[in-house]
């Protein structure tokens, strides 16, 4: 196989001449390395010393250490370097004036995993406004998307369900990579900044991330393998729901349950068709945090046998509305508050439209659901094309 090298590998390869007389920031977290494991900090450090005056950490903090939404992170002073980490997961999201004052260029590498609600693309979002507005450039190191980047799926976020969690009319499963994503945001949405992206080299759309050679750091807690990644543009619904998205055991995402749930009732209401590309496996876990908390959980581990069959986000509308229709007097809707939004359900701040929720409460509406969303995607295709750095 013809090998990937990430945007990271080739900046350090051959750093840009602009680059060298400035002063660097970098946003990043553990996932940020080289295929042999080297953080980028070290890297770019080696390769242009004594250039990076400022770090920046995303949500869960710069050591990946925060387990749950809504958890901040602190300014810290890196024990490497010993240069400012500022956290654009903490008092603020937006990155201010004094954390951009000393940079001139700021290089964001973050693994980005296909999925609208996963914060680290909004923080580049608003770094990207912030360096408008202060006049700085922005650098972006490319990587793959691990779910491939010719699938997307699912209903655009209306904007009235804008949050920390959707910015953009994108779809749930956004088939970019986090470069290409910049350029969208940049150029389509107006933000309008300096902005470069070193791209990859070797990466082709159809790959999933176990096609790459490259190796899979959690670039967040409860996403520890790269199958996880595959399945959380749907078992995320759950997070705006009283089961349980499998946090606080080893397996997030990819197990779901709650006490109350029958397994041989939800197998049997899913029909003989079950899910394309997936086998339900009925399984018993005890989270030892979050919902359900040292209590035992019925439900399954989704093991997923063809991911280019697989539609994580249908799959898991499906068994999220046979689990309402057949345990309405246990589940429930979470309530408020969700990633800083005190009003919205968290449901309808995941899925980005409250048809989606209704859908789910109306039996007959399920299996038609995907008709609801194919001119918005045929739509955010025809823009996002314009944008791909790989044929």
């Amino acid at each position: 196989m013809f090998p990937i090298f990430t945007g990271l590998e080739n900046f350090i390869d051959s750093p840009p001449a602009y680059i060298r007389d400035k002063r660097l920031g970098l946003l990043c977290n553990p996932a940020s390395v080289d295929r042999s494991f080297n953080h980028a900090r070290e890297l770019i450090n080696f390769r242009l010393p004594g250039k990076l005056a400022a770090l920046y950490s995303p949500q869960h903090g710069f050591f990946s250490e925060k387990q749950d939404n809504m958890i901040e992170s602190e300014n810290m002073t890196d024990p490497l370097l010993n240069v400012p980490v500022f956290s654009l997961y903490g008092k603020t999201r937006i990155p201010t004036k004094e954390m951009f004052d000393p940079v001139d260029i700021l290089i964001i590498d973050l693994q980005d995993v296909g999925t609208r609600v996963y914060t680290f693309i909004y923080t580049m979002s608003y770094c990207l406004e912030a360096a408008k507005k202060f006049g700085k450039k922005v650098v972006i190191l490319d990587r793959p998307n691990p779910i491939g980047g010719e699938i997307v799926e699912g209903n655009c976020l209306l904007p009235e369900f804008i949050s920390f969690v959707g910015r953009y009319p994108i779809p749930m499963r956004h088939g970019l990579t986090i470069g290409e994503l910049a350029l969208l945001f940049n150029d389509h949405f107006g933000i309008g900044c300096d902005l470069e992206v070193i791209s990859m080299k070797g990466w082709k759309r159809k790959m999933i991330f176990s096609d790459t050679g490259l190796p899979w750091i959690p670039p967040s807690p409860n996403l520890p393998t790269p199958v996880s990644a595959i399945v959380y543009p749907g078992q995320v619904i759950w997070e705006g729901t009283n089961v349980s998205e499998g946090r606080g055991t080893t397996q997030p995402f990819e197990v779901f349950g709650a006490p109350y749930i029958d397994t041989e009732k939800i197998i049997s209401a899913l029909g003989c068709s079950n899910l394309p590309g997936a086998i339900l496996r009925p399984l018993v876990f005890e989270p030892t945090s979050n919902k359900w908390a040292g209590k035992p959980c019925r439900g399954f581990q989704i093991h997923v046998t063809n991911p280019y069959e697989y539609k994580p986000f249908l799959s898991t509308l499906k068994l999220l509305q046979s689990i309402f229709i057949n345990h309405a007097k246990d589940f429930e809707w979470k309530a408020p508050p969700y990633e800083y939004e005190f009003e919205k359900l968290p449901v309808d701040l995941i899925t980005g439209n409250s048809i989606i929720r209704m859908a789910v409460e109306n039996p007959d509406q399920i299996e038609d659901i995907e008709k609801t969303w194919q001119s918005e995607l045929e739509e955010y295709l025809h823009i996002s094309r314009e944008y791909y750095l790989y044929a």
